[in-house]
């Protein structure tokens, strides 16, 4: 089967188009989408981007008869997930996967979009990594979404205490019983694997993430979130055991990755904007 898996195109129309003449030409039966899919400039506006432009993008691939599996990430307010979700369900072919799973020709999709916390504000789909994760020193006061606007949280660490770590979110999630066959969408890249650079060096993937794929073994794992990792640490792929973890990135040019699941033959392509 078939699959192109592209993440981090926040908002890029031109992104957006050639993506579907991708899917068309790779003739891909199911296109997967791993998170941070809206705009970043003004973003209690992404609502409007949803309704105005991914209404009728899902609606094309709908058409074409191609599976769509996509979420929102830690970029995409949260507040808009309802609006996002009824859209998705409009289509058939259209699948929200956020902590939700689907199948595909004997292939089952697992996602989940919520991320390690990192310095940034905007905080609406962060979370401790383990138990004893150590916070890094942060850019100022955490920001939940609202829909009256910001809720500024004074005392970020003691708040994201409260809330389930990534290794608790990864354990609530329906688990496939084949994973020989099962495709994990997970924002967030695991660490060790030199899928989650910065610019500067520095590892910023989840130990929870790396140790669930050790110990469950998934065919194939997909993630996003840095967007520069394969640049600097010149890798977009890693095996982990007998699991394949790729990790696109998304810089200037358009980036994807086209997977034969039947094969495990997968490519890495990179593509200019043609104006």
């Amino acid at each position: 089967m078939r699959a192109i898996f592209v993440t981090d195109l926040h908002g890029s129309k031109w992104k957006y188009e050639r993506l579907f003449e991708a899917a068309k030409d790779f003739r891909a039966k199911v296109v997967i989408n791993g998170g941070d899919m809206l705009p970043r400039n003004e973003l209690f506006r992404q609502g409007e981007f949803i309704t105005d432009y991914l209404d009728n993008h899902f609606a094309r691939f709908n058409s074409a008869g191609i599976y769509y599996l996509c979420y929102l990430g830690n970029d995409d307010l949260r507040i808009f997930d309802q609006l996002f979700e009824e859209t998705c369900n409009k289509y058939s072919f259209v699948v929200c996967l956020a902590q939700r799973e689907f199948e595909i020709g004997g292939y089952t999709f697992v996602g989940m979009n919520l991320v390690a916390d990192y310095p940034f504000r905007l905080k609406d789909r962060c979370r401790m990594d383990t138990d004893d994760y150590i916070f890094q020193g942060q850019f100022g006061k955490g920001l939940l979404s609202t829909s009256d606007g910001w809720q500024e949280i004074d005392d970020w660490f003691t708040y994201a205490k409260k809330l389930p770590t990534i290794e608790e979110e990864l354990d609530r999630l329906v688990r496939p019983d084949d994973m020989a066959n099962s495709v994990y969408v997970l924002h967030m890249p695991p660490y060790r694997l030199g899928l989650d650079k910065c610019s500067d060096g520095a590892e910023a993937g989840s130990k929870a993430i790396y140790n669930f794929l050790k110990k469950y073994q998934p065919k194939l794992s997909l993630h996003g979130h840095i967007h520069e990792s394969p640049e600097v640490s010149g890798r977009w792929y890693a095996k982990l055991d007998r699991t394949i973890c790729i990790q696109p990135g998304q810089l200037n040019e358009f980036t994807y990755v086209t997977i034969d699941l039947s094969t495990m033959k997968f490519d890495r392509i990179k593509e200019q904007c043609v104006a």
